[in-house]
């Protein structure tokens, strides 16, 4: 498999951030993949979901948030974060013109995309991943965080941990129900919110991994 090519991403008023596209001569879609707040675009939990979903033909366009590309441990205000999720996504459309696109990300950058897709719909976007949704932070549920999602017109996928600090599962369905036909929840037994899993589950992260690949990859499939 060939590596992910280094690329950069213009993101209007907040400077020119790195990225990476991995893009499979056979891909049938692109993945707009934005990290977390805690790691960037290189981290290996990224790389290796990438890799996987372009085992099965899937092209993923990561990138870092100008926060990050700085050297910040400060996450960007909202703003800034959505300026850079729409770059990427027009990054994306021009490279990738015929390729259906998917947005989302781990995370922050899942959540980020998802309101910026509730604010003014992503050129080209037919569906929105979320790769552990943060519903509310560790130790303080609650669902504030997903009220957007009802602006969100597209089909979405949520992937999540029974383990999740940041997402309790039961407030996750209350929070996605209104939503119908549009959300579709797959849930990883053992998977805490890095979707880490103990030995005593019987499977590894990398096993956890690639079933995470095969759950975007199936669910893009079906998109109308």
């Amino acid at each position: 498999m060939s590596a992910a090519a280094p690329i950069a991403v213009s993101v209007d008023g907040h400077g020119t951030v790195s990225a990476l596209l991995l893009a499979p001569a056979d891909a049938s879609a692109c993945y707009v993949f934005a990290h977390g707040a805690g790691a960037g675009m290189a981290h290996s939990f990224m790389a290796s979901l990438a890799e996987a979903l372009a085992g099965r033909r899937i092209a993923t366009l990561r990138f870092n948030f100008p926060a990050l590309e700085r050297g910040s441990r400060r996450p960007d205000p909202p703003p800034v974060a959505h300026a850079a999720v729409r770059a990427a996504v027009a990054e994306a459309r021009r490279r990738l013109p015929a390729l259906p696109l998917l947005a989302g990300g781990k995370s922050f950058g899942g959540r980020m995309s998802s309101q910026a897709q509730a604010l003014a719909p992503l050129d080209g976007v037919r569906g929105l991943v979320f790769v552990g949704f943060p519903l509310h932070p560790a130790g303080k549920p609650g669902a504030e965080r997903a009220q957007h999602l009802r602006d969100v017109a597209c089909p979405m996928l949520f992937l999540q941990g029974t383990r999740d600090d940041l997402a309790d599962l039961a407030l996750l369905r209350s929070a996605i129900a209104p939503l119908g036909s549009r959300a579709t929840l797959r849930v990883f037994d053992d998977a805490d919110h890095a979707f880490h899993v103990r030995a005593s589950s019987g499977q590894d992260d990398s096993q956890v991994r690639e079933a995470l690949a095969d759950a975007i990859a199936d669910w893009a499939a079906r998109l109308p």
